[in-house]
């Protein structure tokens, strides 16, 4: 159990309603929910109790002394939230793009790049996909270097927060269809431009080929990705496989679906074979987009800082490279 007061703005939406059954699986005993002007009055379940919802403003936000705050809003309310909290003292975890590409502010998948977590008041949670992503890069890039990547997503309607929630739900029987609700930039979506540029942050590596196309798919809950990557140095399946299967946050799983990612708390990759480039390998991977693509990886990171805060200032830069 931990003492810690604990805000969720965004609490009666997807993404909120799992971080606030996370919390209370770990026992967080000081726990606030405050969604928009609508929300506010109603109840939110939380533990074997519930939660009153308060109206998110940036005065109710100061005057709760939280020492962190999740954020699972859009860019424009956590625009207009975040900087305030984080003026007031909060720590705030912040799950929009409002922050993400700003610069000197983190952008962190915990298990991939804890050493990015500063002193600084605003951490970043990446795209569901780049976080995704990220888990697998990492280790393969640790091992035998990248040198480009491309993959195909297959993102669920979840993805797209509650408006894609209940267009799912209006969709009537046998009329599901794929589609590409992102804006177009020039020849590529928002989406897919977002995941490059979140992906090469996160691996500090700025100059990394990355290449996507991106499809919404009919279905709630799963993200899943076809990965072609292509590594500097030779690296055979079954080295692939070993080097993933001891990742953080990563578990074999040769015929996953979202489906079966659904509730689970690691990104599940498997049919780890050779490519046709040279040094190339092809993946297939699928994750819980609500869990370690959003809600659990800002809690992972939020208590990497809270750990961080309990040791003595010389046991830290071993708590930064610990296991979560």
């Amino acid at each position: 159990m931990t003492d810690a007061r604990v805000g969720v703005v965004g609490a009666t939406g997807v993404v909120g309603t799992v971080m606030l059954e996370l919390l209370a699986e770990r026992r967080f005993s000081d726990v606030r929910a405050y969604a928009s002007s609508r929300s506010a009055g109603s109840e939110v379940q939380y533990g074997g109790g519930s939660l009153r919802v308060e109206e998110a403003t940036p005065e109710r936000l100061a005057r709760d002394e939280l020492d962190l705050c999740f954020f699972s809003v859009g860019t424009g309310p956590s625009s207009e939230l975040v900087p305030p909290t984080a003026e007031a003292g909060t720590t705030c975890i912040d799950k929009s793009d409002a922050f993400r590409l700003a610069d000197g502010i983190p952008l962190v998948v915990a298990g991939v790049n804890d050493e990015a977590i500063d002193d600084g008041p605003i951490i970043a949670n990446p795209n569901c996909s780049a976080i995704q992503l990220s888990c697998l890069l990492k280790p393969l890039h640790e091992a035998a270097g990248l040198r480009r990547v491309r993959l195909a997503t297959y993102q669920s309607m979840s993805g797209a927060g509650d408006p894609g929630v209940e267009r799912l739900r209006a969709v009537a029987p046998m009329q599901a269809d794929l589609a590409m609700d992102w804006e177009l930039e020039d020849d590529e979506f928002s989406e897919e431009s977002k995941l490059r540029a979140e992906t090469q942050k996160i691996l500090s590596l700025p100059d990394l080929a990355v290449q996507a196309t991106c499809i919404r798919i009919p279905i709630l809950v799963g993200h899943g990705q076809a990965i072609w990557v292509e590594t500097e140095e030779p690296l055979a399946p079954d080295q692939a496989r070993t080097i993933l299967g001891s990742a953080p946050h990563v578990a074999l799983a040769d015929f996953a679906t979202p489906g079966t990612a659904a509730g689970r708390n690691e990104v599940l990759v498997g049919r780890i074979r050779r490519g046709w480039e040279p040094n190339e390998l092809a993946l297939w991977a699928v994750n819980d987009n609500l869990r370690k693509g959003a809600a659990l990886n800002a809690l992972q990171v939020a208590q990497l800082i809270l750990d961080r805060r309990a040791l003595p200032a010389g046991a830290q830069t071993h708590a930064a490279s610990a296991p979560i």
